[in-house]
């Protein structure tokens, strides 16, 4: 997945269609996001250029609780990316 604005738009678009809001604000997150789940928002580190915004999203969005049956073709085909696009945790 290239690192461009439309890209981080497409996984905003597909955050929202899960059920999550997604923010930028300025926090002290150690990992750069913080997830309150009570109110289901995404709270990214405004500072982060576009590529660690598609980290981000890339690293939580395999974490979320999908219902598929909300899913429009195309965001279901980029959620099934996005899974395997994630990095395997090691296994070390």
């Amino acid at each position: 997945m290239k690192y461009i604005r439309s890209n981080l738009k497409k996984l905003e678009d597909l955050c929202q269609a899960i059920g999550y809001k997604v923010r930028y604000e300025q926090g002290h997150f150690q990992s750069g996001y913080c997830r309150v789940e009570a109110r289901q928002i995404i709270v990214i580190n405004k500072f982060f250029d576009v590529e660690g915004r598609i980290n981000v999203l890339i690293e939580l969005i395999p974490t979320l609780t999908v219902d598929h049956e909300k899913l429009s073709e195309d965001q279901l085909a980029l959620w099934n990316k996005v899974v395997e696009f994630r990095p395997l945790e090691s296994t070390q």
